[in-house]
């Protein structure tokens, strides 16, 4: 039975390397990696999940598709999911806010000496996610932008390297500022009103959060034009 992936999901399963060994952080019911072990894709797969409710539901699923054998799910915080004997090479962090997910990396970074493949999808915060793997020596690969039920979200995969990236490029992301997409047209140009919908309600003496909102509309608008 094929598991039926959301295109969120799909799209990142799009950029999992073949036959590598994946843990996957916070992997809620264990859809993405039970559909890449269906798919012959990988071989093998940690599923981590910190919350009771979601870790009970990706060990059903598992078991339902009698996945036991190449699907590990793990009661664990993060990295506390990885075990020395794993061999995991690529890393999933994906659903959950951008800073979130630095926290969790920067919490498991001694353990990412062999991880080769960084594939990560913040609900928010690109740019701090974007500051860390370029702090870290991580290089991003490729980027990509998707429309799933009404949000968007920017998925971003990254392999030991170094790069230097500006502000606008941390903001925006080097490959999606390249590729200017109809969906990052459409993300850009709907923050861009948001934030002066915003602007309007901060009272004229607050002149920093106000100076704040107008660079970045600025940014948004020089990147649009």
């Amino acid at each position: 039975m094929k598991v039926q992936l959301s295109d969120r999901l799909q799209m990142i399963a799009n950029l999992v390397p073949k036959k590598v060994h994946l843990l996957d952080i916070g992997s809620d019911h264990a859809y993405l990696p039970i559909a890449l072990i269906k798919e012959k894709k990988i071989d093998f797969a940690v599923a981590g999940e910190v919350v009771k409710g979601p870790y009970e539901s990706a060990l059903s699923n598992v078991y339902h598709h009698r996945l036991q054998s190449h699907i590990a799910v793990r009661l664990a915080d993060g990295f506390d999911a990885l075990g020395s004997s794993d061999e995991v090479d690529c890393v999933t962090i994906c659903g959950m806010g951008g800073r979130l997910i630095v926290e969790i990396l920067e919490k498991g970074k001694e353990k990412l000496v062999n991880v080769d493949c960084l594939i990560l999808q913040p609900n928010n915060c690109e740019d701090d996610v974007r500051a860390w793997l370029s702090a870290n020596h991580f290089m991003i690969c490729i980027e990509t932008i998707v429309q799933d039920k009404g949000k968007f979200y920017e998925i971003i995969k990254a392999q030991k390297g170094t790069m230097h990236l500006s502000e606008r490029q941390l903001r925006f992301g080097p490959y999606l500022l390249q590729e200017h997409s109809a969906i990052f047209y459409e993300k850009w140009r709907l923050e861009c009103t948001k934030l002066e919908k915003a602007l309007n309600r901060v009272p004229l003496d607050k002149s920093k959060e106000r100076q704040q909102l107008v660079k970045r509309i600025k940014m948004i608008k020089e990147v649009l034009e």
